[in-house]
């Protein structure tokens, strides 16, 4: 997947759940945040299973899959 087509399938991904408003909103929010990705990742999962993790996952892959098919 190029650069360009994962930065248009995120934005879309982040308007489809969040509305276009709060879509700016996260991508200024992680861009103004001074710091390390790898801790903010941390912290974005903490108190989640491997279980949890792996539902979420599924979950999420199953509906990025539905839209990529609606999308075609």
């Amino acid at each position: 997947m190029s650069d360009t087509i994962l930065l248009n399938l995120g934005m879309k991904t982040l308007i489809d759940n969040l509305g276009v408003v709060d879509a700016e909103r996260f991508v200024y929010l992680v861009n103004k945040e001074p710091g390390d990705y790898t801790e903010f990742r941390y912290t974005l999962f903490e108190g989640m299973s491997l279980d949890d993790l792996c539902r979420e996952a599924t979950r999420a892959k199953i509906e990025a899959d539905e839209r990529m098919a609606n999308n075609q």
